[in-house]
């Protein structure tokens, strides 16, 4: 639900901010990305023409004034995105807590004509400031009163905006999918999770240890590991975790177990072990409790495993480790996007608009009553002070809660005595990428819980052709999540010379139902099985494509899985070539990205390290744009900032390739800078996945089969499965806010064949945001406003 508005005169951005001035301040705990925002707040204001300022030491700041509130520069938020913290310190503050506080606060602000404050910070610290902006004139009027601010200064400054963004590692702010820092929290937590799972992961053990007997070696070998995680509040990191890892069992604050857990526990982990599992992993957040609230402790179930079952059994607590390191792509890509954000809510804002927050809801950037998030984060901790477990649970979001019932039902559910006679078969197309696994563990398990047999596809469709497939079991998809590449392999082989032998192998299998796990040949495969539906009755199965690419290239899915781990992987590896630059001054790195003609890795890879350019073939670029940066990055030469970073798309044009823009920039940039080029390759594809990838592959997964088991339902007559409608064969995709399913013949119209895309692409809307950051001079366009949305209130039915 939107605030009606009238519609928003279009005004020139860059003089949008002209005669006002911009306050940003970190408060409360720090967390990763947090730099980011920091960064994208005061390059934004600039370029709106805004004085920028920089607030040091958070709300401590404001009140001491003088050094602590510094006028910010481009060139001093320069090398500020790949590192943790906050580079602006962020402190407790007791004395804002106090009027007289507030009101010296007041008189700083005052003195220096900001009247646009932006906080970065827990809900703590947005708290604080809504309150510092409500009483806000009465503070002038005392300042006034006391003859510390003049009439004509109270006046200037009649009016304080506040706009918040979320910066807390916890996920605990309600109202925003992800707050800045999480997934870099996540991060660590995976880091550390496939550290000490791999001690349990080795299957050739018993062999290279002869001096033990093979039973002896069982119980040495196989382990139980208790993980502690932040979250005193909000379970968020732990879930996830579990989810990301296939924990057997998470404790979060919002649910806790049913009384008698510790047997269910023992029974659970007895079960694993009876099925062949060597590892048990226990996620448990710092704030678990019971049902009467008693605090749940690693050590308490370290106690109770050991004790009830003779375990091998090891602790582990995270602590601050979760708080530090480099940020993630996706907080530094967060943190930008939501700085850009916070100084057009400023802007825009009138006396009349509430205080708000800034936070993105898929892949959404949306603005928020501040007070109803901090409202509907108390409800959180009301509805679990009262045992309304379930309430909390809603009331922290649909993607908390959908991250629940995923774990519930991969966790918690056996599978059924009675099997269902259908087999559903999977497999993976295209180039392997990371997440692939988790998918394929998430349907198998999520198979196997519907009560269906589960079949593996060797080597895409030419497996299928060639009749390489076999029974899938619980047990061999167990540790696939951590895994990258393809388990089943993949190839790109598409069906259409292999229809005949397909056909014949889907009747000598009793396939009734396929899952394809893969990049845009997945979608073209599944076009072509369902267009030879016509000639091969076979064919009239319910057929599901789960986008897995590093391109993120699949029609009818804003992310495909695989494309968060190569972003990481790219950023990365530019925040090391942007390292190696800093003792030499005055070099210019040019990097090529994979992607094919999809430019979605070089944009975002861009955003990420803050690459001063990123050519990709859906922005046409012709010599006039490459003479435009190669003149920039000569002026940027004579600032304090003497490196340059560009990226290029490895499709993005067929005569400008990597070697030409390097040999351009080479002879244009001589005596000025040298140059240096990159091309990553493979490198791209490989590696571990990230928490996202694990967690949106989980998800995708289980997703996809719950959805084949009921259209196999709708598809059943006269004792056999017949699917030949057009929805009975869809891409499972991620549109916005929600996972979807839409049939793979809709989408032909939005799918560039040729060029192997799709025709819209959302990301390619923030591309201008990379720019601005940059130091261009371009245009951004303010016609499409994010209007305030409300945050709807889900009370229980009982209004409890």
């Amino acid at each position: 639900m939107q605030i009606s508005a009238d519609p928003h005169p279009t005004m020139d951005p860059t003089k949008m901010g002209v005669g006002r001035s911009i306050a940003v301040l970190t408060s409360g705990g720090d967390a990763q990305g947090m730099n980011a925002a920091v960064r994208a707040t005061v390059r934004v204001g600039l370029y709106t023409g805004a004085k920028v300022y920089f607030v040091h030491e958070g709300y401590q700041g404001l009140v001491d004034g003088g050094d602590h509130i510094r006028l910010a520069t481009w060139e001093s938020v320069s090398m500020m995105l790949q590192l943790g913290g906050t580079v602006i310190g962020s402190a407790r503050c007791k004395d804002f807590r106090s009027r007289e506080g507030r009101m010296t606060a007041a008189r700083n602000l005052v003195k220096l004509g900001i009247t646009n404050l932006c906080v970065i910070g827990g809900d703590g610290s947005l708290t604080g400031a809504n309150e510092f902006r409500t009483e806000w004139s009465g503070l002038l009027a005392d300042l006034v009163k006391a003859d510390k601010i003049t009439d004509a200064e109270a006046k200037q400054s009649s009016h304080l905006n506040i706009v918040g963004m979320v910066g807390s590692i916890d996920n605990d702010f309600c109202g925003t999918d992800m707050t800045i820092g999480t997934d870099s929290a996540l991060h660590r937590i995976i880091e550390v999770v496939d550290a000490i799972t791999t001690t349990a992961q080795r299957s050739d053990i018993t062999e290279t240890l002869p001096l033990f007997d093979k039973s002896e070696m069982r119980s040495f070998h196989q382990r139980t590991f208790i993980l502690e995680v932040m979250g005193r509040h909000c379970g968020y990191l732990a879930l996830v975790t579990a989810l990301a890892c296939g924990a057997d069992w998470v404790f979060i604050p919002e649910m806790p177990p049913d009384e008698g857990w510790e047997d269910h526990l023992c029974r659970r982990l007895t079960n694993q072990r009876a099925r062949g599992s060597r590892l048990n992993v226990i996620i448990v957040a710092e704030g678990a409790m019971s049902r009467d609230g008693q605090p749940i402790t690693s050590e308490q179930i370290k106690k109770l495993v050991t004790d009830r079952l003779g375990f091998d059994t090891r602790t582990t607590v995270l602590g601050h480790v979760q708080r530090g390191g480099t940020p993630s792509a996706f907080d530094r890509i967060l943190g930008s996007r939501m700085g850009v954000e916070a100084v057009m809510a400023l802007l825009e804002a009138t006396p009349d608009t509430p205080a708000c927050v800034v936070s993105l809801s898929g892949n959404q950037a949306v603005r928020l009553p501040l007070m109803e998030c901090v409202q509907v984060t108390k409800d959180v901790t009301a509805a679990m002070a009262e045992g309304r477990f379930e309430d909390a649970i809603k009331l922290r979001g649909k993607s908390f809660e959908n991250n629940w019932n995923t774990y519930k039902m991969l966790a918690h559910i056996n599978p059924p005595d009675v099997k269902s006679n259908i087999n559903v078969a999977i497999m993976n197309i295209g180039a392997p990428c990371a997440g692939m696994n988790a998918a394929v563990r998430a349907a198998v398990r999520m198979g196997i819980i519907q009560g269906h047999n589960m079949l593996a596809i060797h080597d895409g469709f030419d497996g299928l052709a060639q009749g390489q497939i076999e029974p899938i079991t619980w047990t061999s998809v167990s540790g696939w999540t951590g895994k990258g590449g393809s388990m089943l392999g993949t190839k790109r082989s598409q069906p259409g010379k292999m229809l005949e032998e397909i056909s014949q192998n889907i009747a000598k299998f009793s396939i009734h139902a396929l899952v394809i796990i893969g990049g845009f040949e997945a979608y073209v495969g599944g076009l072509e099985m369902v267009q030879a539906r016509e000639k091969y009755e076979e064919m009239c199965i319910p057929i599901v494509v789960i986008p897995a690419t590093v391109s993120n290239n699949v029609p009818g899915s804003d992310f495909s899985i695989g494309a968060d781990t190569a972003l990481n992987t790219i950023t990365s590896t530019c925040d090391r070539i942007k390292q190696s630059a800093a003792g030499t001054k005055r070099r210019v790195f040019i990097v090529e990205t994979m992607g094919g003609y999809c430019g979605y890795l070089a944009t975002m890879a861009g955003l990420a390290a803050g690459a001063d350019a990123a050519y990709i073939f859906e922005e046409k670029f012709a010599i006039k744009d490459l003479e435009v940066n190669v003149q920039h990055l000569l002026e940027k030469m004579k600032t304090t900032v003497k490196r340059g970073l560009i990226l290029r798309n490895e499709k993005s044009n067929a005569n400008y390739t990597t070697d030409f823009i390097f040999n351009l920039y080479s002879e244009e940039g001589k005596g000025i800078f040298d140059c240096r080029k990159n091309v990553l390759g493979h490198m791209q594809q490989g590696g571990t996945p990230t928490p996202f990838d694990r967690n949106f592959g989980t998800k995708m997964g289980a997703k996809s089969v719950l959805w084949l088991t009921e259209k196999l339902k709708e598809c059943y007559r006269h004792g056999r499965i017949f699917a030949n409608t057009p929805d009975s064969a869809c891409v499972l995709g991620m549109r916005k806010r929600a996972l979807t399913f839409q049939p793979l013949a809709d989408l032909k119209e939005d799918t560039d064949f040729e060029h192997r895309i799709p025709k819209t692409q959302w990301w390619l809307k923030i591309r201008p945001i990379m720019k601005i950051l940059a130091k261009y001079d371009i245009k951004l366009d303010t016609s499409e406003h994010t209007d305030m949305e409300h945050v709807i209130k889900k009370r229980s039915p009982l209004g409890k």
